[in-house]
Order: structure tokens, then C-alpha cells, then sequence
């Protein structure tokens, strides 16, 4: 399977004359931050190694917190194109995004709320 998810970047990289430098993969989740290609990926931009990264899908490089993650690059004028977009979801998917929404949307008053009470002294020194 990991031979298909390849190919077809690979191909996208042909079309648009890129030389390929390096294929990078982890057989591990997108959530794990110490996933050895993510770690070389960084490695390659710091030391100037790749001007563009290509991946299948946004979340193939990190799950949550890509904007970071694409911050960083252009920073170290990389560009990151992404050939599919965003990958399919299904409805599991997307439950729990919804979920994740609802529940992020209706905490912020509570959170905010919160912030107007003026601390202890005793806590002062923890803000």
C-alpha cells in the first residue's frame, strides 16, 4: 500500500519538473510529533535541502496544528503543495469534528468568563 501512496506524488513531481530528493514516510500516526520522517522533513529545511514539499493530503504531515507546521516552511522559503486536498472523510470523520467544534464553541464563554475574576495573591505569581 505504502508503494501506491507514493506513486502518485511521485508522478505529480515529474509533471511539474521537480527533481525528487528524498521520499519521505512514517508508519506511525500523524498525531506522533517524533516520527522519524517528520524529524529528517525538518531537518532537510533547516539545513536548505528542499525548496518545495509535496504531499497527498494536508494531514499526511501533520494532523492538527498544520499551519505551524507550514509556518516554519515559509520561513525557510519552502513551499508546500498539496496534490488531493483534503483527505475524503466519513461520517465518523466528521462526527467528531462537529463534536470537537460544538464543544470548543461552547466552552469559550465559560473559559472567558472565567478570566474576568480577579486571581488570589497567592496565585499571582503562577500568571
Amino acid at each position: 500500500m505504502l508503494e501506491r501512496q507514493v506513486e502518485y506524488p511521485t508522478q505529480y513531481c515529474s509533471s511539474k519538473g521537480y527533481r525528487v530528493v528524498d521520499v519521505l514516510s512514517d508508519t506511525v500516526g500523524s498525531l506522533n510529533t517524533t516520527r522519524k520522517g517528520l524529524l529528517k522533513l525538518l531537518d532537510c529545511v533547516v539545513n536548505e535541502q528542499v525548496d518545495v514539499i509535496v504531499a497527498t493530503y494536508k494531514d499526511r504531515l501533520m494532523r492538527f496544528g498544520f499551519e505551524y507546521l507550514d509556518l516554519f516552511f515559509r520561513q525557510h522559503d519552502v513551499r508546500v503543495e498539496i496534490v488531493l486536498g483534503e483527505e475524503p472523510k466519513d461520517f465518523y470523520q466528521e462526527l467528531v469534528e462537529d463534536s470537537l467544534a460544538i464543544v470548543t464553541t461552547d466552552n469559550f464563554p465559560f473559559r472567558a468568563g472565567r478570566r474576568l475574576v480577579e486571581p488570589s495573591p497567592a496565585l499571582n505569581a503562577a500568571f
